[in-house]
Order: structure tokens, then sequence, then C-alpha cells
């Protein structure tokens, strides 16, 4: 199964030691190339990854960097091993010297190679809808489907995954990855694939904490809440507070901490 492998490993406790091959998330580079009419061949960057659904891996990057608006715009996709080239149109916004990053961005980067925070801060960003609520017990619903669909998690326990959900709790898409904002890039890409942005009717799930740049790729895709069953950063609220989302933190089977939003949060003392 693509997205793991195995390595010799020795568990020790104090009674016994012993060796095995144990699972592990796969983590491999991908080299970014961006093809543009108007600046040709420029090479966007190096993502460190867990290996498939590579396409949707950058469109989701493209969009969420504002490099994009519109799968249109993209001419074409090619995928091999360890690089992705992607032609633009020249309807993009892509400028070689706001987009290209001089390093490699770690799994466990966001924003890392940028050059200052204000470029991820002035964002395009929807107008998110004001009708949709969801209830404690359908958040809940959809916290035990989640753990039940990370294949990858529940093989190495080394993945973050993002969800699509309704409001009824029903997952819609899920996609793992080592990185977080990987995965999220995936289930963004997807709807960019399928000229699905901006997000209508669904709440995006995250495994882990709500940082900034989660937020900030949920609120530039359309999703009106965001549930995370971690923490979040005081960035990550105010940007939440400041463009109107919902922003759900330590979700668990029978409670939620709400930050921002509150009004599309069903519960049993208001509908409001």
């Amino acid at each position: 199964m693509e997205g793991f492998e195995t390595r010799p490993a020795a568990r020790i406790n104090k009674v016994s030691r012993r060796r095995y091959d144990d699972f592990v998330i796969s983590e491999e580079a991908l080299s970014i190339l961006v093809n543009s009419e108007i600046h040709g061949e420029q090479k966007l960057g190096v993502t460190m990854r867990t290996k498939g659904n590579d396409s949707n891996l950058v469109l989701g990057f493209l969009f969420s960097e504002g490099i994009i608006n519109s799968v249109d715009e993209v001419l074409g996709v090619e995928n091999e091993s360890d690089k992705t080239i992607i032609v633009l149109s020249s309807e993009s916004n892509f400028d070689p010297s706001l987009h290209c990053r001089p390093s490699i961005v770690s799994s466990a980067c966001g924003i890392c190679g940028r050059s200052t925070i204000d470029d991820a801060l002035h964002m395009h960003s929807p107008k998110l809808d004001e009708t949709i609520k969801i209830s404690l017990s359908s958040i809940s619903r959809s916290l035990e489907t989640m753990v039940s669909k990370q294949t990858l998690f529940t093989h190495t326990g080394g993945s973050h995954a993002c969800a699509s959900i309704d409001i009824n709790g029903d997952i819609k898409r899920i996609f793992e990855d080592v990185g977080r904002h990987n995965a999220m890039d995936k289930l963004v890409g997807s709807y960019v694939a399928e000229r699905q942005v901006p997000v209508n009717g669904l709440i995006s799930f995250v495994s882990g904490r709500a940082s900034f740049e989660l937020v900030q790729k949920s609120i530039r895709a359309g999703f009106s809440i965001m549930v995370a069953i971690g923490a979040p950063s005081s960035l990550a609220i105010d940007l939440a507070n400041e463009h109107g989302l919902t922003l759900v933190c330590f979700a668990k089977n029978e409670s939620i901490t709400v930050y921002t939003g509150i009004r599309r949060i069903i519960d049993h003392s208001t509908t409001s």
C-alpha cells in the first residue's frame, strides 16, 4: 500500500526486548516546477510529503497561495515520482519573485520560505456562508468516523488527516499525509480540480491543532466552519475572527471549545 514503509525496530519494556519490522509513514521530497506562459519554467520549491495525490497537493497549494484562482488557469499537470510539473496560463498570478522558495518546505512547515508573514495575511477570500450550522452531536459523529477512515494512521500512527464533513457529520472526503498542511492542500486541491471552490455546505476537520496556516487554507477554500481535535494558536483565532470563520477546537465526543463564530453551533440551549 502506498504511503508507508517498513523499518526494523525493537520494542523494549521492563521484562522483554523484541525485534520486528514496523510500519512507518513515508516522507519523500517532491519538487514543484511551474511552466508559465509569461515566466517560462521555474522551480517553485521542494516540499516533503507522503506520496500519493500529488496533483491535488500541488493544486491545493497553488490555490491556497493565491497563485491560481481556478483550475481553468492550469493548462496541464505532469506527475513523476519525485516532481510535479504544472503548466499555468497567463491568467494565473504566478510571480517567481514572490512565490519561488529557496529552501525546502518541511512536512511540519506551512509558511516557511516566505519573506514576511504579510505575504500570507493578504489573501483573497470568498464571503463565508452564514446559513450553515452544525451540532455537537454531528461533530462527535464525524470524530468517531474520521478515526476509522485514517488508514495510514492506523498502520503507522504517523500521519495527519484533513477531511470535509457535512452538517450531519458524514465524512465526504479525507486525505492523510505526514504533514498537516499537505493533507489540507490535498483536500482543497481535490475541490479545485473539480471546480467546486468555494466549497459550499461543508466543514473542514483536521486531526491535529488549528494552526494559522490551516485556518488560512480553510478560509481561502470557502469553508465556513473548521473543526480541530487539538488546540488553536493565537494567530489562528485572530485570523478566523477577522474573516468570520467559526473555529472549533479540542473536539471530543462530548464537548468542544468554540473560539470564534459560535453563531454557527447548535446546542441544547440555542439555535443561533
